[in-house]
């Protein structure tokens, strides 16, 4: 089992694809990973130094005009510490962070009118991310060029996701709105199944 922390994960594999100092990582992350696995400054400064120590990123100093920048790599070990954890089976962390999602866990305390408004407001939140995500995909594509098709294809998937969730969301208003059920359940249903909640396709 991997024993990397999750921000040594996304570092390591940041340095693998070329990002080569703390700034550059943190720049990547923004505008890829952050959907999904984010990372701080006051996350990866920390984190490059405790790497460096347990031997699995080596650094340079460069000068640029009057500052000096450190340039990190991966060392052997680090290397093999990102591949055993890239195929490591039984460290896997499954974690979304939707405040969007959490509002409508508890809004059985809200009156209709509000849990609407609430829905239409998800919508054209993911309609925004929808356009940001359709910019990156223009840039992304010289990723393609660049021999690494991995990181289009999680953003294919980030366009696909957001879509689903904002066509739910839609559907979900519109039950609401008309009086309908917000889900089916089959009587026989097993308990633990998968039951049609919102948009049944």
């Amino acid at each position: 089992m991997s024993t990397l922390t999750p921000t040594a994960r996304v570092i390591l594999g940041m340095l693998k694809l070329g990002a080569p100092t703390g700034y550059e990582i943190k720049k990547v992350i923004d505008s890829s990973t952050r959907f999904f696995w984010t990372a701080s400054y006051g996350q990866i400064y920390p984190e490059l130094k405790r790497l460096q120590r347990e031997g699995l990123v080596r650094s340079r100093q460069e000068p640029r005009g009057k500052i000096n920048r450190t340039f990190y790599e991966l060392t052997p070990k680090g290397d093999r510490a990102l591949r055993d954890w890239l195929t490591d089976d039984k460290s896997a962390i499954y974690e979304i962070r939707d405040e969007g999602l959490l509002r409508l866990f508890f809004s059985d305390v809200l009156p209709r009118e509000e849990v609407l408004a609430n829905l239409r407001v998800q919508q054209q939140f993911f309609e925004l991310v929808l356009e940001r995500f359709r910019e990156i995909e223009l840039v992304a594509r010289g990723d393609l060029e660049d021999g690494l098709q991995y990181p289009y294809l999680v953003l294919r998937y980030g366009l696909d996701f957001i879509a689903w969730a904002r066509d739910w969301y839609a559907e979900i208003e519109r039950r609401l709105e008309a009086g309908e059920p917000l889900f089916e359940l089959d009587d026989d249903e097993a308990a633990g199944g998968e039951g049609r909640l919102g948009a049944s396709g």
